[in-house]
């Protein structure tokens, strides 16, 4: 089969071009460096071409509010036009556990915003939930640092590693079409504040991470369910304190 993977020279994207290539399908890694632009359409018709599943994981350029809404609305516009205009059978989009629940976040509200495109586009398609990345956490952490301090909120988060985010997306791409939301997280769930005192310690960081109900979160105040699945989400292997390890 061909697969294009939309933002496939990026973390999640050439992990997942090298595990579908393993496979054996043919797999075009789509990216602005590679001559394809899904805002400027640039390559976007060529690379459509013969292809049977597109797989999004691009991330915007910009986390400002109206860019990184304007970034998801006209890339994702593009690309389903593209693809319904070459028969592409199924597309699959990574995106984020609990967008909805914090409508304060400019990204979560650009995240509902492409979901809400792909559910009206008529192509078939898989939505992947995933939570906060491992990779991610030291810029939690820095996010919330004021000088020595690190203010964070105690409610609970399930960070899982990119590696189990890849081999579920793997997974998903090479199923038939859900035409809904799926949703995978780490194995472990911990409050956030300590999720990030366990990485400073880890990296040798000497800040203190405090602990504050108030706290936002990229503007959003948290409870235990914002960040975490619903039930029955699929689950990593790879847990924090062994990532941290090989990390």
């Amino acid at each position: 089969m061909k697969i294009v993977v939309i933002g496939g020279t990026g973390l999640i994207g050439s992990k997942l071009v090298n595990n579908l290539r393993e496979r054996g399908h043919d797999v075009l890694a789509a990216a602005p460096s590679t001559g394809i632009n899904s805002i400027t359409r640039e390559g976007l018709a060529e690379a459509m071409d013969g292809a049977d599943i597109v797989v999004d994981v691009a991330n915007a350029p910009s986390w400002e509010d109206q860019a990184v809404l304007d970034f998801f609305e006209t890339s994702s516009r593009n690309l389903l036009a593209a693809e319904a205009a070459a028969g592409v059978r199924h597309h699959v989009a990574l995106s984020i556990v609990g967008s909805e629940r914090l409508p304060e976040n400019g990204y979560f509200r650009a995240k509902v915003a492409q979901e809400n495109l792909i559910k009206a586009s008529g192509i078939p398609y898989t939505i992947l939930r995933a939570t906060q990345f491992f990779e991610f956490v030291g810029g939690i952490a820095q996010s919330a640092a004021v000088g020595e301090e690190i203010c964070l909120s105690p409610a609970l988060i399930q960070p899982m590693a990119s590696d189990d985010v890849v081999a579920a997306l793997t997974e998903v791409t090479l199923q038939t079409p859900v035409n809904g939301t799926l949703e995978v997280a780490g194995p472990e769930a911990m409050p956030m504040d300590e999720l990030v005192r366990r990485f400073l310690r880890a990296t040798g960081d000497t800040r203190k991470v405090v602990p504050d109900v108030h706290a936002r979160y990229f503007g959003a105040v948290l409870d235990d369910q914002s960040l975490t699945p619903g039930k029955h989400p699929r689950l990593g292997a790879i847990r924090f304190e062994d990532w941290l390890a090989r990390s």
